[in-house]
């Protein structure tokens, strides 16, 4: 049985190599998509707790202390 011509060495090196180089394309495409989640996921764990403190009454630094003690008396405790 005839098969089709033979691909060259340089021929195989040179369709892995557009391979390789679609597959970065596309990973960068995807991990610039992931960061972009990434950011809105913060923004809105950012918001809630925002959204907490407003409700609260308590500025940053009152609940910075308030999560700094915590972290203590829990160390202290375990």
């Amino acid at each position: 049985m005839a098969r089709g011509q033979r691909r060259t060495i340089e021929e195989k090196i040179a369709e892995k190599e557009e391979l390789i180089a679609a597959l970065r394309t596309r990973l960068k495409s995807e991990q610039s998509e992931l960061d972009a989640l990434n950011r809105e996921k913060k923004n809105r764990d950012l918001d809630s707790l925002n959204q907490l403190l407003e409700s609260t009454g308590l500025d940053i630094s009152e609940a910075s202390d308030i999560l700094q003690d915590y972290i203590q008396n829990r160390a202290s405790q375990s």
